[in-house]
Protein backbone atom coordinates (compact mmCIF):
# COMPACT_ATOMS: atom_id res chain seq x y z
CA UNK A 1 0.00 0.00 0.00
CA UNK A 2 3.18 2.23 1.14
CA UNK A 3 5.07 1.85 -2.30
CA UNK A 4 1.61 1.87 -4.39
CA UNK A 5 0.93 5.00 -2.30
CA UNK A 6 4.35 6.60 -3.13
CA UNK A 7 4.21 5.62 -6.92
CA UNK A 8 0.73 7.52 -7.17
CA UNK A 9 2.49 11.23 -5.47
CA UNK A 10 5.25 10.94 -7.95
CA UNK A 11 3.02 10.89 -10.79
CA UNK A 12 1.35 13.73 -9.65
CA UNK A 13 4.30 15.53 -9.57
CA UNK A 14 5.73 14.38 -12.95
CA UNK A 15 1.90 15.91 -14.42
CA UNK A 16 2.59 18.61 -12.50
CA UNK A 17 5.66 19.36 -13.80
CA UNK A 18 5.22 18.55 -17.40
CA UNK A 19 1.93 20.84 -17.29
CA UNK A 20 4.17 23.89 -16.44
CA UNK A 21 6.49 23.19 -18.84
CA UNK A 22 3.73 23.11 -21.25
CA UNK A 23 2.57 26.62 -20.28
CA UNK A 24 4.14 29.11 -22.61
CA UNK A 25 6.03 31.93 -20.57
CA UNK A 26 5.13 35.71 -20.69
CA UNK A 27 7.00 37.54 -23.70
CA UNK A 28 9.74 40.01 -22.11
CA UNK A 29 8.87 43.53 -22.41
CA UNK A 30 12.18 44.54 -23.13
CA UNK A 31 12.16 42.26 -26.47
CA UNK A 32 8.72 43.37 -27.20
CA UNK A 33 10.26 47.04 -27.29
CA UNK A 34 13.38 45.90 -29.62
CA UNK A 35 11.02 44.07 -31.98
CA UNK A 36 8.95 46.87 -32.43
CA UNK A 37 12.03 49.62 -32.56
CA UNK A 38 13.81 46.96 -35.32
CA UNK A 39 10.50 47.00 -37.43
CA UNK A 40 10.29 50.86 -37.23
CA UNK A 41 14.17 51.24 -38.34
CA UNK A 42 13.53 48.79 -41.42
CA UNK A 43 10.34 50.75 -42.77
CA UNK A 44 12.64 54.36 -41.98
CA UNK A 45 15.45 52.43 -43.95
CA UNK A 46 12.80 51.67 -47.24
CA UNK A 47 11.27 55.51 -47.26
CA UNK A 48 15.11 56.39 -47.05
CA UNK A 49 16.07 54.19 -49.71
CA UNK A 50 13.05 55.45 -51.90
CA UNK A 51 13.77 59.23 -51.39
CA UNK A 52 17.67 58.17 -52.22
CA UNK A 53 16.44 56.52 -55.40
CA UNK A 54 14.18 60.03 -55.94
CA UNK A 55 17.23 62.13 -55.96
CA UNK A 56 19.33 59.52 -57.90
CA UNK A 57 16.05 60.28 -60.87
CA UNK A 58 16.48 63.90 -60.46
CA UNK A 59 20.22 64.21 -60.99
CA UNK A 60 19.99 61.93 -64.17
CA UNK A 61 17.12 64.19 -65.57
CA UNK A 62 19.80 66.97 -64.80
CA UNK A 63 22.32 65.18 -66.36
CA UNK A 64 20.38 64.46 -69.69
CA UNK A 65 19.54 68.07 -69.65
CA UNK A 66 23.30 68.93 -69.65
CA UNK A 67 24.31 66.84 -72.14
CA UNK A 68 21.52 68.45 -74.63
CA UNK A 69 22.76 71.08 -74.24
CA UNK A 70 26.47 70.38 -74.66
CA UNK A 71 25.49 68.58 -78.02
CA UNK A 72 23.84 72.34 -78.72
CA UNK A 73 26.67 74.67 -77.93
CA UNK A 74 28.55 71.81 -80.59
CA UNK A 75 25.90 72.24 -83.43
CA UNK A 76 26.35 76.27 -83.49
CA UNK A 77 30.21 75.97 -82.56
CA UNK A 78 30.22 73.77 -85.62
CA UNK A 79 27.47 75.82 -88.14
CA UNK A 80 29.67 78.86 -87.07
CA UNK A 81 32.74 77.57 -88.16
CA UNK A 82 31.08 76.56 -91.58
CA UNK A 83 29.88 79.96 -91.99
CA UNK A 84 32.81 81.44 -91.47
CA UNK A 85 34.75 79.28 -93.87
CA UNK A 86 31.95 79.88 -96.19
CA UNK A 87 32.57 83.47 -95.85
CA UNK A 88 36.29 83.06 -96.48
CA UNK A 89 36.11 81.73 -99.92
CA UNK A 90 33.32 84.11 -100.95
CA UNK A 91 35.87 86.93 -100.34
CA UNK A 92 38.73 84.90 -101.85
CA UNK A 93 36.71 84.33 -105.00
CA UNK A 94 35.73 87.49 -105.24
CA UNK A 95 38.80 89.38 -104.63
CA UNK A 96 40.67 86.43 -106.95
CA UNK A 97 37.73 87.82 -109.67
CA UNK A 98 38.34 91.52 -109.50
CA UNK A 99 41.97 91.33 -109.66
CA UNK A 100 41.59 89.01 -113.08
CA UNK A 101 39.02 91.78 -114.02
CA UNK A 102 41.72 95.01 -113.55
CA UNK A 103 44.39 92.85 -115.13
CA UNK A 104 42.36 91.87 -118.21
CA UNK A 105 42.00 95.87 -118.71
CA UNK A 106 45.37 96.63 -117.81
CA UNK A 107 46.65 94.68 -120.72
CA UNK A 108 43.56 95.61 -123.11
CA UNK A 109 44.67 99.13 -122.37
CA UNK A 110 48.35 98.52 -123.07
CA UNK A 111 47.19 96.58 -126.27
CA UNK A 112 45.36 99.54 -128.05
CA UNK A 113 47.92 101.99 -126.99
CA UNK A 114 49.97 103.27 -130.29
CA UNK A 115 53.68 101.99 -130.74
CA UNK A 116 55.08 105.54 -130.04
CA UNK A 117 53.34 105.80 -126.93
CA UNK A 118 54.26 102.37 -125.39
CA UNK A 119 56.27 103.80 -122.42
CA UNK A 120 53.53 106.41 -121.34
CA UNK A 121 50.78 103.32 -122.11
CA UNK A 122 52.95 100.86 -119.82
CA UNK A 123 52.93 103.87 -117.18
CA UNK A 124 49.37 104.52 -117.54
CA UNK A 125 48.76 100.76 -117.29
CA UNK A 126 51.15 101.01 -114.45
CA UNK A 127 48.82 103.75 -112.55
CA UNK A 128 45.79 101.61 -113.43
CA UNK A 129 46.88 98.55 -111.65
CA UNK A 130 47.84 100.83 -108.89
CA UNK A 131 44.46 102.32 -108.51
CA UNK A 132 42.65 98.84 -108.91
CA UNK A 133 44.88 97.32 -106.26
CA UNK A 134 44.04 99.94 -104.00
CA UNK A 135 40.33 99.14 -105.17
CA UNK A 136 40.89 95.68 -104.59
CA UNK A 137 42.58 96.12 -100.98
CA UNK A 138 39.05 97.70 -100.45
CA UNK A 139 37.27 94.56 -101.34
CA UNK A 140 36.61 93.84 -97.82
CA UNK A 141 35.72 97.44 -96.06
CA UNK A 142 33.91 98.85 -99.13
CA UNK A 143 32.83 96.19 -101.47
CA UNK A 144 33.88 98.59 -103.99
CA UNK A 145 36.34 98.25 -107.16
CA UNK A 146 37.21 101.49 -108.69
CA UNK A 147 39.86 101.07 -111.96
CA UNK A 148 40.37 103.20 -115.13
CA UNK A 149 37.70 105.42 -114.51
CA UNK A 150 34.55 102.86 -113.36
CA UNK A 151 33.51 100.14 -110.80
CA UNK A 152 34.29 96.27 -111.74
CA UNK A 153 31.14 94.63 -113.08
CA UNK A 154 29.29 93.14 -110.55
CA UNK A 155 31.19 94.22 -108.21
CA UNK A 156 28.64 95.74 -105.83
CA UNK A 157 26.27 92.54 -106.11
CA UNK A 158 29.14 90.15 -105.14
CA UNK A 159 29.85 92.58 -102.23
CA UNK A 160 26.73 92.46 -100.97
CA UNK A 161 26.08 88.87 -101.21
CA UNK A 162 29.20 88.42 -98.77
CA UNK A 163 27.70 91.10 -96.63
CA UNK A 164 24.96 89.15 -96.44
CA UNK A 165 26.47 85.53 -96.20
CA UNK A 166 27.81 86.31 -92.81
CA UNK A 167 24.87 86.89 -91.04
CA UNK A 168 23.26 83.22 -91.78
CA UNK A 169 19.87 82.50 -92.14
CA UNK A 170 19.33 86.61 -93.54
CA UNK A 171 17.78 85.76 -96.46
CA UNK A 172 15.55 82.81 -94.82
CA UNK A 173 14.68 85.62 -92.23
CA UNK A 174 13.18 87.95 -94.60
CA UNK A 175 11.17 86.12 -96.07
CA UNK A 176 9.79 84.74 -92.81
CA UNK A 177 6.96 86.22 -92.98
CA UNK A 178 5.19 84.07 -96.12
CA UNK A 179 6.63 80.88 -94.71
CA UNK A 180 5.76 81.38 -91.40
CA UNK A 181 5.82 83.73 -88.27
CA UNK A 182 9.01 83.53 -86.87
CA UNK A 183 9.38 82.46 -83.03
CA UNK A 184 10.90 85.56 -82.54
CA UNK A 185 12.03 88.52 -84.22
CA UNK A 186 15.58 87.51 -84.59
CA UNK A 187 17.39 85.70 -87.60
CA UNK A 188 17.42 81.56 -87.41
CA UNK A 189 19.71 81.10 -84.88
CA UNK A 190 17.83 83.04 -82.13
CA UNK A 191 15.07 81.10 -83.19
CA UNK A 192 17.14 77.91 -83.01
CA UNK A 193 18.37 78.84 -79.62
CA UNK A 194 14.58 79.56 -78.16
CA UNK A 195 13.09 76.37 -79.54
CA UNK A 196 16.03 74.43 -78.22
CA UNK A 197 15.76 76.53 -74.60
CA UNK A 198 11.89 75.02 -74.59
CA UNK A 199 13.60 71.66 -75.28
CA UNK A 200 16.43 72.10 -72.23
CA UNK A 201 13.24 72.87 -70.14
CA UNK A 202 11.52 70.10 -70.64
CA UNK A 203 8.40 71.96 -72.64
CA UNK A 204 7.89 69.51 -75.10
CA UNK A 205 4.76 70.25 -76.40
CA UNK A 206 6.04 74.01 -76.72
CA UNK A 207 9.26 72.99 -78.59
CA UNK A 208 8.35 70.63 -80.91
CA UNK A 209 5.55 73.74 -82.43
CA UNK A 210 8.70 75.89 -82.11
CA UNK A 211 11.00 73.25 -84.39
CA UNK A 212 8.32 73.01 -86.58
CA UNK A 213 7.56 76.75 -86.55
CA UNK A 214 11.31 76.85 -87.37
CA UNK A 215 11.94 74.97 -90.02
CA UNK A 216 8.97 76.53 -92.19
CA UNK A 217 9.83 79.50 -91.59
CA UNK A 218 13.84 79.10 -92.15
CA UNK A 219 14.05 76.27 -94.60
CA UNK A 220 17.70 76.74 -95.81
CA UNK A 221 19.01 77.45 -92.78
CA UNK A 222 22.28 76.11 -92.18
CA UNK A 223 21.10 74.75 -88.73
CA UNK A 224 17.98 73.21 -90.55
CA UNK A 225 19.29 69.68 -89.94
CA UNK A 226 19.87 70.09 -85.85
CA UNK A 227 16.51 71.24 -85.65
CA UNK A 228 14.95 68.69 -87.86
CA UNK A 229 16.82 66.19 -85.55
CA UNK A 230 16.01 67.53 -81.90
CA UNK A 231 12.40 67.78 -83.51
CA UNK A 232 12.49 63.91 -82.94
CA UNK A 233 14.65 63.80 -79.98
CA UNK A 234 11.62 65.98 -78.38
CA UNK A 235 8.88 63.45 -79.59
CA UNK A 236 11.61 60.69 -78.27
CA UNK A 237 11.08 61.63 -75.39
CA UNK A 238 7.54 62.08 -75.13
CA UNK A 239 7.45 58.25 -76.25
CA UNK A 240 5.34 59.61 -79.59
CA UNK A 241 7.96 57.08 -81.37
CA UNK A 242 6.22 56.72 -84.87
CA UNK A 243 6.29 60.64 -85.00
CA UNK A 244 10.24 60.38 -83.78
CA UNK A 245 10.86 58.13 -86.56
CA UNK A 246 9.51 60.26 -89.12
CA UNK A 247 11.56 63.39 -87.93
CA UNK A 248 14.97 61.38 -87.69
CA UNK A 249 14.01 60.10 -91.39
CA UNK A 250 13.82 63.18 -92.39
CA UNK A 251 17.23 64.27 -91.52
CA UNK A 252 18.43 61.40 -93.52
CA UNK A 253 16.31 62.28 -96.81
CA UNK A 254 16.39 65.83 -96.77
CA UNK A 255 19.99 66.61 -95.00
CA UNK A 256 22.46 63.49 -96.25
CA UNK A 257 25.61 65.14 -95.71
CA UNK A 258 24.79 66.33 -91.73
CA UNK A 259 26.46 65.73 -88.91
CA UNK A 260 23.39 64.33 -87.35
CA UNK A 261 23.13 61.59 -90.04
CA UNK A 262 24.94 58.99 -87.50
CA UNK A 263 23.02 59.89 -84.23
CA UNK A 264 19.82 60.20 -86.03
CA UNK A 265 20.19 56.34 -87.76
CA UNK A 266 21.14 55.14 -83.86
CA UNK A 267 17.74 56.84 -82.69
CA UNK A 268 15.56 55.55 -86.09
CA UNK A 269 17.00 52.33 -84.76
CA UNK A 270 15.90 53.00 -81.16
CA UNK A 271 12.17 53.54 -82.22
CA UNK A 272 12.44 50.67 -84.12
CA UNK A 273 12.71 49.05 -81.03
CA UNK A 274 10.40 50.41 -78.99
CA UNK A 275 7.81 50.17 -81.66
CA UNK A 276 8.85 45.81 -81.50
CA UNK A 277 9.84 46.14 -84.93
CA UNK A 278 13.06 44.37 -84.25
CA UNK A 279 14.23 42.91 -87.39
CA UNK A 280 14.13 46.80 -88.77
CA UNK A 281 16.11 47.84 -85.77
CA UNK A 282 18.86 45.46 -86.09
CA UNK A 283 19.64 46.35 -89.73
CA UNK A 284 19.50 49.90 -88.72
CA UNK A 285 21.51 49.36 -85.83
CA UNK A 286 24.19 46.91 -87.78
CA UNK A 287 24.70 49.90 -90.21
CA UNK A 288 25.33 52.34 -87.50
CA UNK A 289 27.55 50.04 -86.11
CA UNK A 290 29.48 49.39 -89.65
CA UNK A 291 29.55 52.91 -90.78
CA UNK A 292 30.19 54.95 -87.27
CA UNK A 293 32.50 52.72 -85.53
CA UNK A 294 34.49 53.67 -82.35
CA UNK A 295 31.56 57.05 -82.03
CA UNK A 296 29.25 57.38 -79.26
CA UNK A 297 26.61 56.54 -82.03
CA UNK A 298 28.33 53.05 -83.05
CA UNK A 299 29.09 51.96 -79.36
CA UNK A 300 25.62 52.65 -78.45
CA UNK A 301 24.27 50.72 -81.37
CA UNK A 302 26.25 48.01 -80.16
CA UNK A 303 25.06 48.04 -76.55
CA UNK A 304 21.41 47.83 -78.22
CA UNK A 305 22.60 45.20 -80.52
CA UNK A 306 23.39 42.84 -77.20
CA UNK A 307 20.36 43.69 -75.32
CA UNK A 308 18.44 42.60 -78.67
CA UNK A 309 20.33 39.02 -78.30
CA UNK A 310 20.06 39.00 -74.46
CA UNK A 311 16.32 39.15 -75.03
CA UNK A 312 16.06 36.76 -77.87
CA UNK A 313 14.91 38.91 -80.91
Amino acid sequence: MRASASRGILFGVVLAVGGCAATPPDQDPVQIKLNDLDARLQRIERILANQSLLDLANELEVARSDVRSLHNDVDLLSNDLANTRKQERDLYADLDRRLKVLELRGAAAMAAAPSAGLVAGSGAAGATAATGAGGAAGVVTAGTVTGGGGDAPGGAGVASGAAAGSSPGAAAGSGAASAGAPITDGGDRANYQAAFGLLKDSRYDEAIAAFQQFLRAFPDSGLADNAQYWLGEAYYVQHNFTAALAAFQAVLDKYPQSRKVGDAMLKIGYCDYELKQFDLAKQVLSDVVAKYADTPAGNLAKQRLDKLEAEGH
